[in-house]
């Protein structure tokens, strides 16, 4: 997409705090961190989503963002890594172009805060089986 922001910084045309790059991926530093050493691996290719992205190209993103966490963590000496990748607004997707955050994160940093539900054995085993009827496994 010719006016995709994070096409036109995953192949360079912008400047970014690039740590690393291939013909594939490139990682930058996040302009906007949680903690100092956030990255966004970010995939060449343009696709919106993860719904979008193709199954090699997604596969090489991950391998990549295990070893920028990896990096990171010794580099930042933080007390764990969050791999965080998000798909649509509701999610928090503000950039529709899939990418993926390796946040470094602290005890005690505040940098979010889930919220989490409860839900019955029946709601469990409801949301359980739509998941499971709603189609098969591709891979």
């Amino acid at each position: 997409m010719g006016d995709c922001f994070f096409c036109k910084m995953a192949k360079g045309e912008i400047p970014t705090n690039t740590v690393y790059e291939d013909g594939d991926v490139r990682v930058i530093l996040d302009i906007n961190p949680v903690n100092p050493g956030h990255c966004l691996v970010i995939p060449k290719t343009h696709a919106a989503n993860i719904y979008e992205i193709k199954p090699d190209v997604l596969s090489k993103a991950m391998a990549v963002a295990q070893e920028t966490a990896l990096k990171v963590k010794k580099a930042t000496g933080c007390d764990g890594i969050n791999i965080l990748q998000n798909n649509e607004e509701a999610a928090g997707q503000t950039v529709f172009h899939f990418h993926i955050h390796v946040m470094p994160r602290y005890k005690g940093d505040k940098a979010f805060n889930y919220k989490t539900i409860t839900m019955t054995d029946d709601e469990f085993k409801e949301i359980k089986n739509k998941i499971k009827m709603s189609g098969v496994y591709e891979i």
